[in-house]
């Protein structure tokens, strides 16, 4: 009997992946080469279900002999390890980003002395579109809360975005751009406190309170679905700390960020301009102690925001800080420098591989960014955050436009500035 292999995501089962599989039934044995989480999330959006929950799902559809972990996105070494007579796919592989994947299979096939045999796409069905339509339904806070986790385990880097207001957030949600490697998107949202107060009107000094965050959060949390890591400045006191872990795991938020000041807080990339104090050591570990014992599940996480390089002090200070954060519990480290070159950085991220190779290290490149993704992944990054850019950006296009109006006392100059009202209309689902 001829073995016949199909590889596939098997996210969301549709009519198109039936005809497929009972196509592929038909020539033979069928051997279904299951994508795995990190297979797919180098290229797409990480799949709604896990890599353990679609096999379940695959292997009892009637057709399917057996399901194989695929862990590369391209089938060759899977079809170099199975040998499979038949490989099966869609013939909407013959035009765009797959199509060098196609002539791969093929000369592979021919070299193993197989076939290649395309299937007529299944007219009606849109895999995307209904990627949309799920993600239109929203989630709920356990999916969304354990996403991150999902991406740090599957990802070499995870691409974070600050998002200030809902619309922010759906511009993160939503926006996918096509590169050769696939389609590159944000993985998550940054809540930063900086630019909640900014737009708020206030300083970034803790002076908007955990209640008043939380509305801006609630906004993004409604149309949004990925995860939110929330920025928690110092975190307040101990006893606060806790019932701000309670209620940010339970709105399904995946990690909170403190940072290791004490005293009115001074933005960080004031550094050395200010007066920027830092927790004694015991004092911090007390708090992220405390934050985890409050925590209810395993998946919410609490990262350790470094302060040393922005308060002037040395590498092995951070180095002393960030083994007892780690020793006290958290879950990360987040290393912070307001310098341009990024060496002390790049110092720290060596140091702190050498001791600890799977601990979340958490890179923040406003100052120090020449550096790519890649780069920083290199050095060690887990996640990389863009921390405040979508504000910064806002801001002087919403000038701009102000200042057209004003200079020609009309809006005609200013339309070219702006997005059309058609579009404002069709950015919210059912705002049409």
């Amino acid at each position: 009997m001829s073995k016949v292999y199909l590889g596939m995501r098997g996210d969301i089962i549709h009519p198109g992946i039936i005809n497929i599989i009972n196509e592929g039934a038909k020539r033979g044995e069928l051997l279904v080469g299951l994508l795995t989480d990190s297979a797919i999330a180098a290229h797409k959006r990480l799949p709604f279900l896990t890599y353990e929950q679609r096999k379940q799902v695959i292997e009892h559809i009637k057709g399917v002999s057996q399901v194989v972990p695929q862990e590369d996105w391209s089938y060759i070494p899977n079809l170099r390890k199975y040998k499979p007579d038949i490989i099966i796919h869609g013939d909407d592989w013959k035009s765009g980003p797959l199509k060098q994947e196609r002539d791969a299979v093929f000369a592979v096939m021919h070299e193993l002395g197989g076939a290649v045999v395309e299937i007529p796409y299944t007219p009606g069905v849109n895999t995307s579109a209904l990627q949309t339509a799920m993600t239109e339904l929203g989630t709920t806070p356990d999916v969304r809360l354990k996403m991150l986790k999902r991406l740090m385990e599957n990802k070499p880097v995870v691409r974070i975005m600050e998002a200030h207001s809902a619309l922010s957030g759906l511009i993160i949600e939503h926006l996918e751009i096509e590169k050769e490697n696939g389609i590159r998107s944000f993985d998550g949202m940054w809540s930063s406190s900086l630019t909640d107060s900014t737009s708020k009107g206030k300083p970034d000094i803790e002076a908007v309170d955990l209640t008043a965050r939380l509305q801006s959060l609630s906004d993004i949390l409604e149309c949004t679905t990925k995860p939110i890591i929330f920025d928690g400045d110092t975190g307040g006191k101990p006893e606060h700390f806790v019932f701000t872990v309670r209620t940010l795991e339970r709105n399904g938020i995946s990690a909170v960020i403190i940072e290791d000041k004490v005293g009115l807080k001074k933005n960080s990339l004031f550094g050395t301009e200010v007066v920027q104090e830092l927790s004694a050591i015991p004092d911090f570990c007390d708090k992220i102690s405390a934050g985890k014992r409050a925590q209810v599940t395993k998946d919410f996480m609490i990262f350790a925001r470094l302060e040393s390089l922005i308060a002037g002090r040395s590498l092995e200070d951070a180095f002393e800080r960030a083994k007892a954060y780690v020793k006290a519990g958290a879950d990360g480290i987040m290393i912070h420098s307001k310098e341009t070159s990024g060496e002390d950085i790049k110092a720290f991220c060596a140091g702190f591989r050498a001791e600890y190779t799977h601990i979340p290290l958490i890179l923040v490149p406003t100052t120090y960014h020449q550096f790519t993704e890649r780069e920083l992944a290199s050095w060690g990054g887990t996640i990389i955050i863009y921390a405040n850019h979508m504000l910064r950006a806002s801001y002087p296009a919403m000038v701009q436009v102000a200042k057209t109006i004003l200079t020609h006392e009309r809006a005609l100059e200013a339309e070219a500035l702006c997005m059309p009202i058609k579009a404002i209309l069709e950015l919210i689902p059912g705002g049409k």
